[in-house]
């Protein structure tokens, strides 16, 4: 019995790929095929502005709490760097996406929400006031 797409997606992508590695590409599942091969694009996306939400709230929470700043927060923003910068050698077409305003301003209001949620202030810039650069720079410490 074939596994279908939507009753067992793990199945289905086995047999998938043993379609293509056997040659049988007319028995190919193509449009599913292609939903997938989007999706992975899609979910290098998310990854990056996951991350960058995340440096974007701790720096400004680092701006915000001076009487809080720390070697933990420090390592946090060091780590979101690192691994953004991670991201961005192994999937380089993702620049685009930091020259995008439209993009950096979602991880804005991702990370303005972020920050809210964990300290409940509600004065944030509605606008990133960095830009990219000074983001991703290890050394910029807003404030």
């Amino acid at each position: 019995m074939k596994a279908t797409y939507d009753t067992d997606i793990v199945a289905w992508a086995n047999e998938q790929a043993a379609l293509l590695r056997s040659g049988q590409l007319s028995q190919l599942d193509i449009e599913h095929i292609a939903d997938e091969v989007e999706d992975v694009g899609k979910s290098e996306q998310r990854e990056l502005a996951n991350r960058m939400a995340v440096l974007l709230a701790h720096l400004l929470k680092w701006q915000a709490q001076p009487e809080r700043r720390g070697k933990s927060w420090q390592g946090t923003l060091r780590e979101q760097r690192r691994m953004i910068d991670r991201r961005l050698m192994k999937t380089p077409s993702l620049k685009n996406s930091l020259a995008d305003p439209e993009w950096l301003q979602d991880a804005w209001s991702d990370a303005r929400a972020k920050a809210f949620e964990e300290t409940s202030i509600e004065d944030f810039p509605e606008v990133c006031p960095w830009s990219i650069d000074q983001i991703r720079d290890p050394d910029f410490y807003p404030g």
